[in-house]
């Protein structure tokens, strides 16, 4: 294992120089605690679980120390915001620390969020607040253990800063990992601004460090963009899936490496609603839990737009439209799964609309209903209102199922724990009063979101009256 103090940086992305990003120093946090880590995010980094316990891991995740072969760098970048072009974005409270090489040679970043002020802040103060760091804590670590793809969570600390939202709360700090902190909105700043020569570094930048594969097929910039589309697709399917609402698919927050990323209003499905919308900001509904693929595909039109100087447009037109075809594969492949089916059959599409259809009608809790459907339980009648066209359902479902059905991988499909907004609201509580254990409780669940606790049965429950209609904002 190694040691915080060992780790070896090749800061590759600071090494593009001035026109991507700026050098920032993290402000630090007054008097700060560690809330959690994540013991299996730490491993990414080689680290055993006890150097959390350390003086010098809340130092350094706090903005109090830095290594000296770090070198913190805010991005530039721009984006499409709710469909609208906004041309300079940017890190505004957050800052990408360097890039630590692991023992098997991985690179990961080390981006930490909440950091203070940048010249991209925009007015902003640059910090992050407890609850948001908790929430996307949280969040990064339930997709992983879902096998969502997803940047991770490494931890958050707490400091006495006050910042103000829409009440006076604490600053904390979030350090995420991931193998890149590229964006689509990356290839849109630079594409919009006609910095053409800047464009065509970032995209062997890209190739080089994300794609190395791509550089071996005859056209890597095609070959590039068509495994974005692809990974995007294949993300996108787990997101519905599972039931998970991002809430603010702008390409700002879209990962050139097809990872779910920058966690802001999410929410995962309590009753089965096709129209909810998890961000109270979004007035028109454009990041609908339905609308979640569509957009993915627009999202990768607008990554497509920026690769025209060096891809024929009608190349990446048919290229776009594979998208929805990928995207099907792998949700089918998903809810078979989830559903215990084996094979694959002509028919299995229009029956999993039928029983998402029957559950939009009688407002059926997503996960329980598939939960109770997996470990065969008679009480799943109970989630639905026309009884008679649900057993009509589940007699077409045993007979699909077979007698060859898999019950134990249908069981390792189905969570018994899933972050519903209450229980992360209830833990964001107990932390604002300075009890962090039940964020650690509900984390240590959530890693393991297949396996019964019987002590913790009580978070597998649905939401109460009060957690049903929780709406979260953009603030942080």
């Amino acid at each position: 294992m190694a040691l915080l103090s060992d780790f070896q940086f090749d800061n590759r992305f600071a090494q593009l120089g001035d026109n991507f990003s700026t050098r920032v120093t993290p402000e630090p946090l007054r008097n700060p605690r560690l809330v959690i880590s994540s013991p299996s995010a730490m491993q990414l980094l080689d680290l055993s679980p006890e150097e959390a316990d350390g003086a010098l891991f809340t130092e350094l995740f706090s903005g109090h120390k830095i290594w000296s072969s770090a070198e913190p760098r805010a991005m530039v970048y721009s984006g499409h915001q709710f469909g609208s072009y906004n041309p300079k974005l940017g890190d505004g409270r957050g800052l990408l620390l360097g890039e630590v090489v692991n023992h098997a040679g991985e690179h990961w970043d080390l981006h930490l969020k909440g950091a203070g002020s940048t010249p991209y802040s925009r007015m902003g103060d640059g910090r992050a607040v407890l609850r948001s760091s908790i929430r996307e804590f949280l969040a990064s670590e339930a997709l992983y253990a879902l096998g969502i793809p997803t940047s991770r969570a490494l931890c958050v600390t707490v400091g006495d800063n006050p910042v103000y939202r829409e009440r006076e709360e604490r600053a904390a700090m979030l350090l995420r990992l991931s193998q890149s902190h590229i964006r689509f909105g990356h290839f849109e700043y630079f594409y919009y601004t006609r910095q053409h020569t800047q464009l065509r570094e970032l995209l062997n930048f890209t190739l080089r460090s994300c794609y190395p594969e791509c550089l071996k097929e005859a056209n890597p910039d095609l070959a590039m963009y068509r495994e974005v589309l692809q990974r995007t697709a294949a993300m996108v399917a787990g997101w519905q899936v599972y039931g998970f609402c991002h809430g603010v698919m702008n390409t700002d927050n879209m990962s050139i490496l097809g990872i779910t990323f920058d966690f802001g209003p999410y929410a995962f499905l309590d009753a089965f609603d096709l129209n909810h919308v998890c961000n109270h900001s979004d007035h028109e509904g454009r990041y609908a839990f339905h609308r979640q693929p569509a957009i993915a595909q627009w999202n990768m039109a607008c990554l497509a737009q920026t690769l025209t100087p060096y891809i024929e447009a009608e190349t990446l037109k048919a290229e776009l439209a594979h998208f929805m075809p990928i995207f099907e594969q792998h949700y089918l492949r998903l809810m078979r799964r989830r559903l215990g089916w084996a094979g694959a059959q002509r028919g299995d599409s229009k029956q999993i609309e039928q029983l998402l259809q029957l559950m939009q009608d009688s407002g059926s809790d997503f996960n329980l209903s598939l939960r109770l459907l997996a470990e065969g339980k008679s009480e799943v009648r109970d989630h639905f209102i026309d009884r008679d066209a649900f057993d009509h359902w589940l007699a077409e479902h045993l007979h699909r199922k077979g007698n060859n059905a898999d019950q134990d991988q249908a069981l390792q499909a189905n969570p018994i724990y899933l972050l519903r907004n209450y229980l992360a609201q209830n833990a964001i509580a107990a932390a604002e009063q300075g009890d962090f254990s039940e964020v650690r409780q509900l984390h240590s669940l959530l890693a393991a979101p297949f396996s019964e606790r019987p002590d913790a049965m009580e978070y597998a429950a649905v939401p109460p009256d009060w957690g049903r209609h929780i709406e979260i904002s953009c603030s942080s």
